[in-house]
C-alpha cells in the first residue's frame, strides 16, 4: 500500500513538472499515430456472399459519419464501380498495379458524401498471369497504394471470389479482414479454408494482418437454418463475430442497379440501418 501511494505521488509530481509536454505526447499517440488510413479488405473465396454489397454500404455509412473513405474495386467483375455510379472508362486499379497510372491520379470522387473510388476493370483478371514470374509478386498492390495511407481515414477493398494472386496481394496489403458470411451451411463450411489462408499469410507475407470480424449476411428470421449457422459460428468464434447482422432485403439488392448505396437509395430500410450499426462497430474495432 505504501509503495502504491509512493508511485501515485511520483506520478503527480511528474505530471505537474512535464504538463507542458503532456498535450504533445497525447497528440502524438492518439492523433498522429492514428492518421494513417485503416486498410480493410472483404475476403471470402465463395462468390455471392455479400462482399461487394458490404464494401459499398459500409463505405457509404462511414462516409456519413464524417470519415473520408476510398473504395478500391479489385474484382475483375467491377460490380463495386457500378454500385457507386463510378466511371470504369477512367483510370483503373489494374493500371495502378501494373504501373501505368499513379494511385493518386486514379482516384475519382463519387457523388456520395466523403466517398471516393479507384475503379475496377476486367483486365484485373490478367494480373495473375502477368505477375506470376515477378519478384515479390504478392506485394505489387502494397507498393502501388502506399501513397494513399495519409489521404483517407478508411480504404476499403473488394476482393475477387478466389484465393489467387490478386487476393494474396490484397491480404499482403491489408490491416484488417472482414469476412462476409452468408447464413448458409455451404458458406459456413468454407470458413476453415479462409482461416487457414489468413494464418498462412500472417506467417509469410503480412504479420500485422488481423481479422476484424465475421459478418453474417443475407439473414432471414423465417429460415431456421440461418439462425443455426449464426449460433454455431458465434459459439465457436465468439468475439470475432460482429454483433450486427445484415438482413436479406429486396431494397438492398436493388440499390446497386441504381448506382447508389442503400443509405441513399432508401435510408429507412432495415439494410441501411444495419450498415449504419456496422460502421459504428468497425470504428470501435479499428481504434
Amino acid at each position: 500500500m505504501v509503495i502504491l501511494r509512493s508511485f501515485n505521488i511520483l506520478f503527480q509530481i511528474l505530471t505537474v513538472k512535464f504538463s507542458k509536454y503532456l498535450s504533445t505526447i497525447i497528440y502524438y499517440f492518439f492523433i498522429v499515430n492514428n492518421m494513417k488510413a485503416h486498410k480493410i479488405i472483404f475476403f471470402n473465396q465463395k462468390g455471392g456472399v455479400g462482399k461487394t454489397t458490404t464494401c459499398v454500404n459500409l463505405g457509404a455509412a462511414l462516409g456519413a459519419l464524417g470519415y473520408k473513405v476510398l473504395l478500391v474495386d479489385f474484382d475483375s467483375q467491377a460490380n463495386l464501380t457500378g454500385a457507386v455510379s463510378g466511371d470504369g472508362r477512367k483510370s483503373t486499379i489494374y493500371q495502378v498495379v501494373s504501373g501505368q497510372k499513379n494511385a493518386v491520379d486514379a482516384i475519382q470522387k463519387t457523388i456520395f458524401e466523403n466517398l471516393s473510388l479507384i475503379a475496377g476493370s476486367v483486365d484485373t483478371a490478367g494480373l495473375t498471369v502477368e505477375l506470376v514470374d515477378e519478384a515479390e509478386r504478392e506485394f505489387y498492390l502494397k507498393h502501388a497504394l502506399r501513397d494513399l495511407d495519409e489521404m483517407f481515414d478508411y480504404i476499403l477493398l473488394d476482393c475477387p471470389p478466389s484465393i489467387g494472386l490478386e487476393t494474396m496481394n490484397a491480404l499482403a496489403w491489408a490491416e484488417y479482414v472482414i469476412i462476409p458470411l452468408q447464413c448458409e451451411y455451404l458458406a459456413m463450411e468454407g470458413l476453415n479454408l479462409i482461416m487457414r489462408t489468413i494464418t498462412n499469410v500472417k506467417r509469410s507475407l503480412n504479420p500485422e494482418l488481423k481479422i476484424m470480424g465475421i459478418l453474417f449476411t443475407m439473414y432471414s428470421k423465417r429460415v431456421l437454418l440461418n439462425q443455426d449457422v449464426v449460433d454455431d459460428v458465434s459459439e465457436y468464434f465468439k468475439d470475432l463475430v460482429f454483433k450486427t447482422i445484415i438482413p436479406r432485403s429486396v431494397r438492398l439488392s436493388e440499390a446497386p442497379s441504381h448506382g447508389m448505396p442503400i443509405n441513399v437509395y432508401d435510408k429507412n430500410n432495415v439494410g441501411a440501418k444495419a450498415y449504419n450499426a456496422l460502421a459504428k462497430e468497425v470504428v470501435e474495432r479499428a481504434w
